[in-house]
């Protein structure tokens, strides 16, 4: 068995399906990432995952049945990023990042100075160190999502599931946000399910895509080893028509970037 697999899932809102049937598999140390047009059901998909909705099928962890743990038994071994943190109370970035060991304290227990420390050494990897003592209400949309993603970093957990964790991001802390998940899981002997809106980052970070359209998983590619033409296919049955292409950045490393059918018009005048 795959070191994380989602087995038949199916759930929705008020009586109405928005995922049918949904199964794949995720192998440790690996980031899967999930593509869809707005309404295709990424974070219904996600939120079944964590418990968070009533659903149909079972996910498994390293052989744990996800739907039989408690919520803090899952809080252990799972941490969810949502698109907006919801945390709007006066409180310090540290006081948030250090509710990444809520689910391993005793009841009114607070964060020991080790986990303090640890707290402050994620806000620094995140570039929010100078930050710890100020108000998190009064960071920009940005920062609020580096903040959770130090949160995310001291849970150490073993499964990570992102529902557009970049979307308040610039182009220079996406791909650092990114980069630092790929460490936490390979460090942490984690994996990892995000969904993204940019195909171009997608194809750069994930090790397998899930193309999600309607509710149902319409194709699943892997950027490493699938070819132009498969990848191109698929895409195109989930965006419209689209060109893949491959080039090389300044230091000679392979890009794959996706073009609409308007820029290809665009780069062809």
């Amino acid at each position: 068995m795959s070191f994380f697999s989602v087995e038949q899932i199916t759930a929705g809102y008020h009586g109405k399906t928005v995922i049918n049937n949904i199964s794949f598999q995720v192998e440790s140390k690996r980031i899967v990432g999930i593509l869809g047009c707005n309404g295709s059901g990424k974070t219904t998909l996600l939120k079944a995952i964590c418990n968070l909705i009533p659903h149909e099928g079972n996910c498994y962890l390293d052989n744990k049945n996800l739907n039989r743990l408690h919520a803090k038994e899952l809080a252990q071994v799972c941490s969810y990023i949502p698109q907006r943190s919801g945390i709007d109370i006066d409180i310090s970035l540290m006081d948030v990042v250090c509710m990444g060991f809520n689910s391993r304290l005793g009841l009114l227990q607070q964060p020991t100075k080790e986990m303090r420390m640890q707290a402050l050494q994620a806000l620094e990897k995140v570039g929010l160190g100078e930050k710890a003592d100020e108000n998190y209400r009064n960071l920009s949309e940005g920062q609020k999502q580096l903040c959770i993603v130090a949160r995310t970093m001291v849970s150490h957990s073993k499964l990570l599931i992102l529902d557009e964790p970049e979307s308040a991001l610039d182009i220079h802390h996406r791909h650092k946000i990114m980069a630092l998940f790929r460490n936490m899981v390979k460090e942490e002997n984690a994996c990892a399910i995000v969904t993204l809106h940019d195909p171009n980052l997608a194809l750069q970070v994930c090790d397998k895509l899930i193309l999600l359209k309607d509710g149902s998983i319409s194709r699943m590619i892997e950027p490493k080893t699938d070819s132009l033409k498969e990848m191109e296919s698929a895409l195109s049955a989930l965006y419209g028509t689209v060109s893949l292409v491959s080039c090389k950045d300044q230091f000679g490393k392979n890009h794959l970037v996706v073009l609409n059918q308007v820029e290809d018009h665009l780069c062809n005048r």
